[in-house]
C-alpha cells in the first residue's frame, strides 16, 4: 500500500472531531470538586485563615455554615458567597452556642459531614504574658476556654451529629506552638498542645464510628490577629500592660505590615521560596476534610516550611 494511503487510513480511525490541544496537552477537564455536596461548619470562619477555609470549601462544592462572634464580617462573607453559605453567631467557649451551630447546619442541610475547629485567640503578647514568673490564671483560663474547650465542644456535638451516618471528618487548627516549645506565650502553647492531644484521643474513640479526627499545625501566617500581636509585642507602651487585649477590635493591617510579617516568617522558615499564606492552611484543611484523606485519622499535619524539623538549641 502506498505511504500516502497508509497515512489516510490511519487518520480514518481517528474521531471526526478532536478537541484542540493546549501546548501539546489534552484540553483541561473541569475542576474536581473535592467536597461536592458535603456540609461543613467552620468556626472562626469570618476572617483570616477561617475565611480562606470557607472560600476554598465553597469552591470545592461544600455547603458551609460560618460560626463566628463577628456578626458583620460573617454575614457579609455569607452573602458574598451565595445561597449555600450561611452564618450563625457562635462563641465556641459556650456549649449552647456550639450545639446551636450544629443543629442549624443539620436542620438546614439534613446532615453534617465536616467540622473545622478554626476559632482561636492568641492571648496577650506582652513581656508579662510570656513569663511564667508573672503567670496570669485569668488569662490562662480565657485562652484555654476558647482554644481547647472550644475544640472539645466542637468535637462532641459534631460527632453526635455524624454518628448515625457513620462517617465524617473533624479538622482542628492547632499550631507549631503545639509541636515545639518557645513559639508562643504559655497559655497559647498549652492550648495548642491540648488540641493535638484531643485530636489523637478523639480519633481513637471515633474511628470505631467511621469518623476521622485530624489537625493542622501552621507556622506564622500574616493574618490580622497575628499582625496585631506583633504590634503589641513591639509597642513599648503596651509591653507591660496587663489589660492589653489583641483579640478585640482587631484592625485591618496595612499592606506594608503584611509584607513585613511575611518577611519575618520567610526568614525563619527552613524552606526558602514560598510564602506561607492563609490559602496554604486552607488547602491542608481541605485535604483532611475531603475523601482524599479517607484513611488518615489522628494525624497532625504540620505546615511550617520545615521549622519544627530543624529548630534546635545547639545550632546543628
Amino acid at each position: 500500500m502506498p505511504a500516502a494511503l497508509e497515512v489516510m487510513q490511519d487518520k480514518s480511525h481517528q474521531p471526526a472531531a478532536m478537541a484542540p490541544s493546549l501546548h501539546g496537552w489534552d484540553a483541561p477537564t473541569p475542576m474536581h470538586k473535592r467536597m461536592d455536596g458535603k456540609v461543613a461548619i467552620v468556626t472562626g470562619g469570618a476572617r483570616g485563615i477561617g475565611e480562606a477555609i470557607v472560600r476554598l470549601f465553597v469552591k470545592h462544592g461544600a455547603k458551609v455554615v460560618i460560626a463566628d462572634i463577628d456578626d458583620a464580617a460573617g454575614e457579609a462573607l455569607a452573602a458574598a458567597l451565595g445561597p449555600h453559605v450561611s452564618f450563625v453567631r457562635c462563641d465556641v467557649s459556650v456549649e449552647e452556642d456550639v450545639e446551636r451551630a450544629v443543629e442549624r447546619a443539620v436542620a438546614r442541610y439534613g446532615r453534617l459531614d465536616v467540622l473545622c475547629n478554626n476559632a482561636g485567640v492568641l492571648g496577650r503578647q506582652t513581656r508579662a504574658a510570656k513569663s511564667i514568673l508573672s503567670f496570669d490564671a485569668g488569662e490562662f483560663d480565657r485562652v484555654l476556654r476558647v482554644n481547647a474547650l472550644g475544640v472539645a465542644l466542637g468535637m462532641k456535638h459534631a460527632a453526635r451529629a455524624m454518628l448515625a451516618r457513620r462517617t465524617g471528618s473533624i479538622v482542628s487548627i492547632a499550631s507549631v506552638a503545639g509541636v515545639l516549645g518557645g513559639l508562643g506565650p504559655h497559655a497559647y502553647t498549652a492550648s495548642k498542645h491540648a488540641i493535638v492531644g484531643l485530636t489523637k484521643n478523639a480519633a481513637c474513640e471515633l474511628g470505631a464510628h467511621g469518623i476521622r479526627v485530624n489537625c493542622v499545625s501552621p507556622f506564622g501566617v500574616a493574618t490580622p490577629m497575628l499582625i496585631n500581636a506583633w504590634r503589641q509585642g513591639h509597642d513599648a507602651s503596651a509591653a507591660d500592660d496587663a489589660d492589653a487585649d489583641i483579640d478585640l477590635d482587631i484592625a485591618v493591617p496595612r499592606d506594608e505590615e503584611v509584607e513585613k510579617m511575611e518577611e519575618v516568617v520567610r526568614g525563619l522558615a527552613t524552606l526558602k521560596g514560598p510564602t506561607l499564606r492563609p490559602r496554604d492552611i486552607a488547602e491542608a484543611a481541605l485535604f483532611l476534610a475531603s475523601d482524599d484523606s479517607r484513611y488518615i485519622s489522628g494525624h497532625n499535619l504540620v505546615v511550617d516550611g520545615g521549622v519544627t524539623t530543624s529548630r534546635n538549641l545547639i545550632g546543628l
